[in-house]
């Protein structure tokens, strides 16, 4: 079975969105709603300062992941946020996440980026582990949210 590690499509966004809910239903932040997360794909698809890869077998896409940019001034370049790195159940443990990084780790190279970052579910020990053997690192910074009112979702 060849998979096939590509830059996603709006012919993807179904699977995409649901790939995003198996993600959510272990995220205690996060809630599965399609109708957002959708929308929130289909803006990272449009803007030039975001990619959206995917993992492809026999026509099915079974992993996805992003890369959005930021401006850093600690390290004084541009730095990426990586964000929904997830593979169908099923199909983990295969080297697909690995593989799916590494597109977007050369990208980012590719892009000049300095440094990498995302955020894990504390509780997601696979993930964590995952990460770690990928060679990310842990810091002593603490992640915090403010919800702030949103307009409506277009259907």
């Amino acid at each position: 079975m060849s998979l096939v590690i590509r830059l996603a499509t709006p012919e993807d966004l179904p699977a995409m969105v649901a790939l995003l809910q198996v993600l959510f239903a272990i995220e205690a932040d996060f809630q599965a709603e399609p109708a957002r997360q959708r929308q929130g794909l289909a803006l990272l698809l449009e803007s030039p300062g975001a990619s959206l890869w995917v993992a492809e077998q026999q026509g099915q896409v079974v992993g996805m992941c992003s890369l959005q940019s930021l401006y850093s001034t600690a390290e004084g370049g541009l730095v990426g946020l990586v964000e929904d790195v997830v593979v169908a159940s099923g199909h983990q443990g295969k080297g697909i996440g690995a593989r799916l990084l590494m597109a977007l780790e050369q990208e980012a190279q590719a892009r000049a980026m300095v440094r990498l970052q995302l955020l894990a579910d504390r509780n997601n020990v696979a993930a964590l582990g995952f990460y770690q053997r990928m060679g990310w690192q842990g810091t002593q910074l603490l992640a915090l949210r403010k919800g702030l009112p949103s307009g409506q979702i277009d259907s």
